[in-house]
This record gives structure tokens, C-alpha cells and sequence, in this order.
């Protein structure tokens, strides 16, 4: 009996955390409130450059990001109840915990295990509550000198999670900002447009001109291509927001479009 108690107890909290993890999706990808990105910095190498960098973060260090989207959505004439920004952003105090690393390999199984280590981890972590809308964004920052070349960023769907690595340098703030809006909407649904084995945006959805003649060189980036083509075998990181859009297939994914 008392198995047949803890198994019962342990279906009803996976149907509850399933059933709000829905309800959390459907109001973020509804777009009838601002969604709140809230930015959870973490120290990523333990350095004094990444902790100072840290102790000076404030919203406004993040204000390119809700110019971006809101720019982006105006093109889609996306319109918010009461003229509200398509995103805010908020700071949340520092972790001093480091989050699950990602499997090695793409083992469905192991990437699974570890999603649900990642939620788990973030459910314990992510307690800056702004209510409903609200995107958990654990950024890892890294001092570019001891750290010239960062790991994979990634965001999470289910859970509305998301983990970037960044560098705690301030001529580093626009390029960062195109990381955090990239696995954004990852949250939201939508997918990369780039060859991982390359990482050459797809043509012709992962480019922000598609139609351009010539083809290269490209002068933006499209948000989920990642970087501007130079030609078909070069590529580069855009350096702020103000060379990125949202193209009209991730558009379409996030609910932006038809």
C-alpha cells in the first residue's frame, strides 16, 4: 500500500509540474504580455574580471534586447495588450552554483536525463519570480583572456530555460545580447538555421536577405542563422543586435506569423 501511495504522490507532482509547464508555454508563445527574460548571472571561470563584471550589471545593460524585439515585432505588427514591450528584462542577484553540464553525446536518453537535471537544477536556482511569461536565463561569464573560446550556448523549450556563455568584458555587451536573444527564442520555439558542422547560416532561411543580388556579402544576420554570410564558405558573428533580424520562418515558429 504505501509503494502504491508513493508512486501515486510521484505521478501527481510529474502531472502538476507537466500541467504548469504547459500553461507557463502557452502564455509565452500567446504574445499577449510582455514576456520577462530574467538574466541570472553566474561567475563561469571564478575570476575577479567576471566578478567584477557581474557586481556592475543592471537592467540597462540588457536594454538592446528589448529594443531588438520590439523593433522585430513592430515588422510583424505584432501588437501586446496595452502597448506593452515585447520583452523586459531583469536582473536577478548572483548564483554562486554552476548548472548541469550538457551530455557529450547526442544520446536521446542522456540529453533527456539531463533536461531533466537542468529543470531541476533551475527550478532550485531560479526563485527571481516575476510572474507568468517568465524566461530563466543562467548566464555564464567568462574573462575572454583566460577564456578566448566559450562553450555551446543552448535553450530549453520545455521549461523556458535558457544557458549562455558570455565574456564579462563590456565591448563583449552586443554580442552577448545576440546570444541571449538566440536561445530566447529557442524558448519559444524556434529552431536553428545554421549547419552545426559549420556553422554556416542555411540558405535560404537561415539568411536575412535571401533575395539579395548578389547573394554575398550579407550585411545582417538572421537572430537563429546566427551569423552574417560573407560568402558561401565564411561567416561572421554579428556584433550587436542592430545587424540581426528575425527572419519570416522563425517568425512563423514563435507565433509571430502565419
Amino acid at each position: 500500500m504505501f509503494t502504491k501511495i508513493r508512486i501515486f504522490a510521484l505521478l501527481l507532482v510529474l502531472f502538476i509540474v507537466g500541467m504548469s509547464a504547459w500553461r507557463d508555454q502557452a502564455q509565452a508563445t500567446a504574445w499577449e504580455d510582455s514576456l520577462n527574460l530574467v538574466v541570472y548571472p553566474i561567475n563561469g571561470d571564478g575570476s575577479d574580471v567576471s566578478a567584477r563584471y557581474i557586481a556592475q550589471l543592471t537592467p540597462a545593460r540588457f536594454d538592446t534586447l528589448g529594443t531588438f524585439f520590439s523593433a522585430e515585432a513592430k515588422r510583424y505588427d505584432v501588437r501586446l495588450a496595452y502597448d506593452q514591450a515585447p520583452v523586459r528584462v531583469h536582473v536577478a542577484p548572483a548564483v554562486n552554483d554552476r548548472p548541469p553540464s550538457p551530455p557529450a553525446s547526442a544520446n536521446p536518453l542522456s540529453v533527456g536525463l539531463w533536461s531533466l537535471k537542468m529543470r531541476y537544477w533551475a527550478w532550485k536556482h531560479g526563485d527571481h519570480d516575476t510572474g507568468p511569461g517568465q524566461i530563466r536565463m543562467f548566464v555564464l561569464y567568462h574573462d575572454p583572456v583566460l577564456n578566448p573560446r566559450l562553450a555551446h550556448s543552448l535553450g530549453l523549450e520545455k521549461g523556458l530555460i535558457g544557458v549562455v556563455n558570455a565574456f564579462a568584458v563590456a565591448d563583449m555587451d552586443g554580442r552577448n545580447a545576440v546570444v541571449i536573444a538566440h536561445e530566447l527564442l529557442h524558448t519559444v520555439g524556434a529552431r536553428d538555421r545554421y549547419d552545426p558542422a559549420t556553422a554556416l547560416p542555411l540558405f535560404p532561411e537561415g539568411y536575412a536577405e535571401p533575395g539579395r543580388r548578389p547573394l554575398h556579402p550579407q550585411t545582417l544576420a538572421e537572430i537563429m542563422g546566427g551569423r552574417i554570410p560573407r560568402s558561401y564558405t565564411e561567416a561572421e558573428m554579428p556584433d550587436s543586435l542592430r545587424e540581426v533580424v528575425i527572419g519570416a520562418e522563425t517568425a512563423a515558429e514563435i507565433g509571430w506569423s502565419e
